[in-house]
């Protein structure tokens, strides 16, 4: 008899702070045999899946090694056929920039059931954190989400319109290439002294902040000031931030995101969650 095939749930695991996570998601992850897991996801979110959960790590970093999307694609699929219940967790939300179309569409060629679990993606939650609004009815009426990093060979986003847009910008893996995303943003009406914000680990303990003009972002990421990943906004909303001051723009580094006194690193009890487990991720093995 034919094994019948199991399902993949595609999860967002949001910014990184684990308290973020949906409840849809936390509860999705106790039903798992296998969680593949991007490499900017927070570990913690494995204190809600079984102990005797398969991890498997299929991160991709700019520059460094790393699982190729198609290899990622057909050990979804296999693992599907083999009858197992498998989490795919990928950063933020899985349809912003996170390859989550691809694997869907892997997936549903090979017949296998999909569901997909939103997760609350960086670009609207760092702003949020430093209470720049992405929208305001005097300042902006639009919100543009790019990349800086396409595809070799592929689509680049056309950054005269960007610019010539008047929207918020949100720049998403942009620092190798910031230098020349601000230089075309400004050759296009984009004024130097805009208000912009770099936030790097946005939502986690260890967040990194700079508030400056975009003209001074540029020297700034330039010297190495800020690492990956680096969400970029850039925008006269950036000024409605209480960390902008106009006459001295806020650089501060290894500041800690959690505005409401909360220690770092405690699981949220959520209703029907799993008891928080300690030990390593090999535990999950």
């Amino acid at each position: 008899m034919m094994k019948q095939a199991g399902k993949v749930y595609l999860i967002g695991a949001g910014p990184g702070d684990i308290e973020l996570l949906t409840l849809k998601a936390a509860r999705v992850l106790q039903e798992a045999d296998v969680i593949l897991m991007d490499n900017l996801v927070n570990r913690e979110i494995l204190s809600y899946a079984r102990p005797d959960a398969t991890v498997i790590e299929v991160g991709k970093r700019g520059g460094k090694p790393s699982s190729s999307q198609e290899a990622i694609n057909n050990q979804l699929v296999t693992l599907a056929l083999e009858g197992k219940c498998v989490a795919r967790i990928k950063g933020g939300d899985p349809f912003v920039f996170g390859r989550g179309g691809e694997e869907v569409g892997a997936l549903t060629e090979a017949g296998i059931e999909v569901t997909v679990i939103p997760g609350i993606t960086s670009g609207i939650a760092v702003p949020g954190i430093l209470r720049i609004p992405l929208t305001h009815r005097y300042l902006s009426q639009s919100v543009v989400f790019a990349t800086g990093s396409s595809r070799e060979g592929g689509m680049q986003p056309n950054w005269r319109a960007i610019a010539e847009s008047g929207s918020t910008i949100v720049l998403y893996m942009a620092l190798t290439h910031f230098e020349e995303i601000a230089r075309q943003l400004m050759a296009h009406g984009v004024s130097p002294e805009c208000p912009c914000a770099a936030v790097q680990d946005g939502t986690l303990a260890r967040q990194s902040t700079m508030l400056v003009p975009l003209v001074d972002m540029v020297s700034l990421v330039t010297a190495g000031r800020m690492k990956s990943p680096t969400i970029f906004v850039i925008g006269e909303v950036v000024a409605q931030s209480p960390l902008w001051n106009e006459s001295e723009p806020q650089v501060t580094l290894d500041s800690n995101s959690d505005r409401n006194g909360r220690e770092s690193g405690r699981k949220p009890a959520l209703p029907g969650a799993a008891a928080a487990r300690t030990g390593k991720e090999t535990a999950h093995r």
